[in-house]
């Protein structure tokens, strides 16, 4: 099992202590391409296609509901 297989089944299976840098290598290696935020805004755009999803950058962890919007955004691109 890869490095990444083993981070997505970390994140898939303790969605409350994920941090934004690992969710972020997820979400590219997806696919998604990164908008950053502009003047001050702390929330990050990911898009891949017509599947858009915003996360807000917070320390030391992201919070539970974005990271599991997340792994079903990444599910849905498997179906």
């Amino acid at each position: 099992m890869s490095k990444l297989q083993k981070l997505l089944e970390r994140i898939t299976h303790n969605p409350k202590t994920v941090r934004f840098e690992e969710l972020d290598k997820i979400l590219k290696i997806n696919g998604f391409s990164c908008r950053q935020p502009n003047g001050g805004s702390s929330h990050y755009t990911y898009i891949n296609g017509e599947l858009r999803l915003t996360v807000p950058r917070k320390e030391p962890y992201i919070k539970e509901y974005y990271v599991k919007l997340a792994i079903e955004a990444i599910d849905g691109l498997e179906d």
